[in-house]
């Protein structure tokens, strides 16, 4: 927004701004040349024409007050009470000064449009008119001039009608999207604190395992130790790859990579992995498989932190259900299980399966603990098989 212009809706924010709408809600006052005129070449008396000037000046400032103020809440019950005032003055002015001046009620027509809302304003721009028309026809002439204003008072009242309302939506709109964009930015940052959660999560829990692996092997076995310590700078430079790739969104984890790290990961950690062949991902949406790669990566990384399982099975199998073909992933272990709870990781996780459409089940078996995600799959039904 410019610091003269500004759009529709919008309040005037500076003396400049607060400027160019005086001026544009002030030219359509051209119109009241007829009275001008007739204070100016009527044959009036000075007195009349110095009380005529001040009633003019006093309605024109009253008008501009109402307009220009439209849209900041004020109370209809104040607007009806200013409508009322700009009436008794055009009354009085046309009654006493004659047919030129009933002009003035074409203003407050417009007035009652602009100010009021649609449900009050279908009422008293009639109101205006009929007193239009009970005015013109008690002042001497004024049925000449009746026709002329009669129309215009009618359509530029409902006009002006129009006119808000689209100022109105204009201001919903804009603080829509502006709600939407503040959505999207918080979806963002979820997404991110999705991503760190597990990638940094995963690549922790191995480093902090090989790094205890390490430090016991050092003293008999510093060949062995040298390897684990090669491991740790290969897992931290993948982290800080992984971690810069989902800082700008690129990221998208494939789950077969996936599945060898989690061996790695399982066998560091003590814990004896039974793991599924290459997978047959042939038509399966690339959505679909970066959901069930992260899920893979959230359990291994909860059986090697939290579960002190002997034995994790991971399951990966294509299925036909009643909405369709579904690629189903299942990992299971027999620790001490992870409670009946959603922790941040697996309630990110259920986030990240319902975005792909998939589902998530976690729970305690009897004997561990148990999580099956299911995606979208267009592949085959039922193939595949269980390590």
């Amino acid at each position: 927004m410019s610091g003269v212009g500004f759009g529709m809706g919008q309040r005037p924010v500076n003396r400049r701004q607060r400027a160019v709408k005086a001026l544009w809600t002030g030219i359509w006052l051209v119109y009241l040349s007829a009275p001008v005129s007739d204070l100016l070449h009527g044959g009036h008396s000075t007195g009349v024409r110095v009380l005529g000037w001040i009633g003019l000046a006093a309605f024109v400032t009253w008008y501009m007050l109402l307009v220009f103020r439209t849209g900041r809440g004020e109370r209809n019950a104040v607007v009806l009470g200013s409508l009322g005032v700009l009436a008794a003055q055009s009354t009085l002015l046309a009654l006493t000064l004659g047919r030129e001046w009933l002009v003035l009620f074409v203003y407050v027509s417009i007035a009652s449009g602009a100010a009021l809302p649609l449900r009050m304003a279908r009422w008293t721009i009639p109101a205006a008119c009929a007193l239009l028309t009970a005015v013109a026809l008690a002042t001497h002439g004024g049925n000449s001039f009746l026709a002329g204003l009669l129309i215009p008072a009618l359509l530029g009242g409902f006009a002006m009608t129009g006119v808000r309302e689209l100022v109105r939506t204009t201001i919903a709109l804009r603080e829509a999207r502006a709600t939407v964009a503040q959505l999207a930015a918080n979806e963002e940052r979820l997404r991110l604190a999705r991503d760190l959660h597990d990638l940094l999560g995963h690549s922790l829990s191995l480093i902090t395992l090989k790094s205890e692996l390490a430090g016991r092997m050092l003293p008999d076995h510093p060949d062995k130790a040298a390897r684990q310590v090669a491991d740790i700078e290969r897992v931290s430079r993948q982290a800080l790859v992984d971690v810069r790739e989902a800082v700008t969104g690129y990221r998208r984890p494939r789950l077969s990579a996936e599945l060898a790290g989690a061996g790695v990961a399982l066998t560091a950690a003590g814990v004896t992995a039974g793991l599924p062949a290459e997978p047959d991902l042939t038509g399966v949406p690339e959505e679909s498989e970066t959901a069930l790669a992260w899920a893979l990566r959230e359990a291994v990384t909860n059986v090697v932190r939290h579960s002190g399982a002997a034995r994790c099975t991971v399951e990966l199998l294509h299925r036909q259900t009643l909405d369709g073909p579904v690629l189903e992933l299942a990992v299971e272990d027999d620790g001490s299980g992870a409670g009946d709870g959603y922790g941040n990781g697996l309630t990110g996780l259920d986030e990240r399966l319902t975005q792909a459409g998939g589902t998530l089940e976690a729970g305690p078996v009897r004997q561990g603990f148990r999580l099956v995600a299911r995606v979208p799959s267009a592949g085959p039904a039922d193939v595949g098989s269980p390590a």
